[in-house]
């Protein structure tokens, strides 16, 4: 989802490769050209300048009378070199145009596929981090837009792109922020990371914005400056890799369950709408288990706090989310009941 496929070379391959011939042919008919007219009896510099003067047309007089030879090889390059130097002018004129043309109007189509989303996340940042986070985004299937200041880092992305600074507000709209679900400020430094959230915050309320850091003292500016979460890779790593070596098996289920694709059974989140057939209800009576299969492991009450290993006599409440474990199937089933009331949910039951 989300994604765009950028704009594929010609099938002549570089496109450029043709203005190179051209311009390769025209310095060839120079040389030949000018040692022609030197076994003619011209001195270099007038045989150069005649060569010159033949091919572009100009109508200038011959340096030195021609006579029947001198005018039989200047007859052919005129047509051999008039028409190389029409080549090339017409490929290069060609190439710049249609080159610049294909930009624009991708730009164009582009601008409009964003225009056309919502609930989308904007990725600001291609490094690796960003690069890292747009994967994992797209394979849950979420619209994804990622800003850039680097044209040369966006070459290789096949996501819409826009490029400019993440942290100038234009950007940011011609990204969609305002109807951003999330907003993943992974860009260079601690102070930029920190604008972009600012500006994020400001241009759209309700957006989710994750923010990355890279010292320890950013992390409560970015939190202030409305960041929902902040994440320090280096913290991160660091801690997973503690996992591994206290914990290996626990912690590479827990990538393996979140991350591979290959595996049938998924950990999710599933949030229980206010009119939900399961609002009110207690674990035991909601029957998730037998109606759906998925299981829940946790539950992310109103005030934030999670409740892990719930019991039988838990309630549910709007506004609650669910930390599910299951096949794709049954998380799917568990995402219907705790959606807006149906006839054919829990409850009625």
């Amino acid at each position: 989802m989300g994604r765009t496929r950028r704009r594929t070379p010609s099938p002549g391959g570089d496109p450029w490769r043709r203005v190179r011939n051209g311009v390769g042919l025209v310095v060839g008919v120079m040389v030949a050209g000018t040692v022609g007219y030197v076994a003619l009896g011209f001195g270099l510099l007038d045989a150069l300048y005649q060569t010159v003067t033949t091919i572009s047309t100009v109508g200038f007089r011959e340096v030195e009378e021609l006579d029947a030879t001198g005018k039989s090889f200047t007859i052919a390059l005129i047509l051999v070199g008039v028409g190389a130097t029409l080549y090339t002018f017409s490929v290069l004129l060609e190439t710049v145009v249609e080159g610049r043309l294909t930009d624009l109007f991708g730009r164009r189509r582009m601008q409009r596929r964003i225009n056309e989303m919502s609930g989308h996340v904007i990725v600001c940042g291609w490094g690796r981090v960003g690069r890292a986070t747009a994967q994992a985004v797209a394979h849950g299937g979420r619209d994804l837009v990622v800003v850039d200041q680097s044209s040369e880092r966006l070459e290789d992305t096949e996501f819409l792109a826009i490029h400019g600074d993440a942290t100038d507000e234009a950007v940011l709209r011609q990204a969609g922020v305002e109807r951003a679900a999330v907003v993943i400020a992974a860009v260079e430094t601690d102070a930029d990371n920190l604008y972009t959230t600012l500006t994020c915050r400001a241009l759209n309320p309700n957006a989710f914005i994750v923010a990355r850091a890279r010292q320890e003292n950013a992390e409560p500016r970015l939190l202030q400056a409305g960041a929902n979460r902040v994440v320090n890779p280096q913290k991160i790593g660091g801690s997973r890799m503690a996992a591994f070596a206290v914990q290996p098996n626990v912690a590479e289920f827990l990538d393996v369950v979140m991350h591979d694709a290959k595996l049938e059974f998924r950990l999710e989140e599933v949030v229980v709408s206010d009119d939900s057939a399961l609002a009110g209800l207690s674990l035991r009576d909601a029957k998730i288990r037998e109606r759906t299969g998925a299981l829940v492991l946790a539950m992310r009450l109103g005030d934030g706090r999670f409740h892990t290993n719930p019991t039988p006599d838990t309630r549910v409440e709007p506004g609650h989310v669910l930390i599910a474990i299951g096949t794709s199937d049954q998380l799917a089933q568990l995402d219907a009941a705790a959606g807006p009331n149906d006839p054919s949910n829990t409850r009625s039951h």
